[in-house]
């Protein structure tokens, strides 16, 4: 047997995988092991035999984010937050968006099916672009897709041009807005855009069903590369390191039922399959969400789960489980007046509010957050 370590990460590899692999997946954790400022969200995106497409995520974080939950209607005038220099348009798409601090778009669902998700990464860095193009704050980017894009497809080939620069300012509590942007659609078609050394890099595939916040996604995928040989069922990493949770969440997405397990179904029903496959998500978003109180002294704002969702991109729904109270709920967007016209309105979460089941009826009438600004 095999070994790869330093001080925070240990890898045990048998002697017959390849020497090239193993020291590639030394060189990665290494670096992973290295980060002391990670911030532990993971996404995940299902695909079930019918066709059905779900996309799960936690968001992991240093203390409350005041989050609500917001149902904004299609045709509403935006602008990128950034000045007179900034990036405008008119909403395309309705959508279910949860904020963070009430200044961002954190996570959300759009009417035909697409989800973004923002992500912290550590050595994101947007760079400086050619001057003369607009600007957009960090905390509108998820926004800007779920308004303006019904597919991955139309997604890529639009921001792949860079039709606007990103500015990150310091987020509410201080914290540097280094973030990287995953999507989905009602397809099961995935991307992730990062921007690495003031570059672009966009990775688009049906097969990149997982990512985590750090290390960058080209790391991930060769970590994952050597756990996959390993085999989950042999041994299986357990830290809260994003390098970790990829592999298990990678190893556990694999294993879930993707078509209805009728020993587990007992008068459910006609959306048994649905349910079944929601709550299947769900256990696998809890089991890489890291615990409150963790405590990790030599990465110390490696951070606790304090909610998690689960979007339904086949019936556009969208549900939400905190961690810091016993709620789980949900949202169908065909319940809600997305139409053009209509008010943004709000599900307020941020003062302990508790719900169960079907919430479209409780979302209020309310004056749309502003975006974080962005100015240099």
């Amino acid at each position: 047997m095999k070994t790869c370590s330093n001080s925070r990460w240990r890898v045990m590899r048998p002697a017959s995988l390849g020497r090239t692999v193993g020291a590639l997946v030394c060189s990665a954790a290494i670096l992973a092991g290295s980060v002391s400022s990670s911030l532990a969200c993971t996404r995940a995106v299902y695909v079930g035999e019918n066709g059905l497409v779900l996309t799960g995520r936690t968001m992991d974080w240093m203390e409350d984010m005041s989050s609500n939950i917001w149902a904004l209607p299609a045709g509403m005038k935006r602008d990128g937050a950034a000045g007179p220099n900034s990036v405008t348009w008119t909403s395309k798409y309705g959508s279910v968006a949860v904020a963070a601090y009430e200044v961002g778009t954190a996570d959300g669902i759009n009417e035909k099916g697409l989800v973004a998700n923002l992500l912290y990464l550590t050595s994101a860095d947007f760079g400086q672009p050619a001057k003369g193009k607009p600007e957009m704050s960090v905390a509108v980017w998820a926004q800007y897709v779920l308004d303006n894009y019904a597919t991955v497809n139309e997604a890529v080939a639009a921001l792949e041009k860079e039709p606007f620069r990103i500015l990150a300012p310091k987020l509410p509590n201080g914290k540097a807005s280094t973030l990287h942007l995953s999507i989905s659609d009602a397809t099961g078609d995935s991307a992730i855009f990062e921007y690495v050394g003031g570059k672009l890099k966009i990775h688009h595939d049906k097969k990149y069903t997982v990512m985590t916040n750090e290390p960058p996604f080209d790391e991930q995928l060769a970590i994952n590369k050597y756990w996959k040989e390993v085999g989950g069922t042999t041994f299986i990493p357990g830290t809260t390191t994003g390098a970790d949770r990829f592999v298990r969440a990678s190893f556990l997405l694999s294993s879930v039922p993707k078509k209805v397990d009728p020993a587990y179904i007992k008068g459910v029903p006609d959306q048994s399959y649905e349910v079944q496959a929601v709550a299947s998500l769900m256990g696998v978003m809890r089991s890489v969400s890291v615990p409150l109180g963790i405590s990790t002294p030599d990465r110390p704002n490696l951070s606790s789960t304090i909610w998690r969702t689960v979007s339904d991109q086949t019936n556009p729904r969208l549900y939400f489980d905190s961690a810091t109270r016993a709620d789980t709920f949900w949202v169908s967007l065909s319940k809600l007046d997305l139409k053009p016209g209509a008010p943004a309105r709000r599900l307020t979460l941020q003062n302990g509010e508790l719900y169960a089941g079907e919430t479209a009826d409780k979302f209020e009438k309310h004056e749309m957050f502003k975006f974080l600004p962005a100015t240099e």
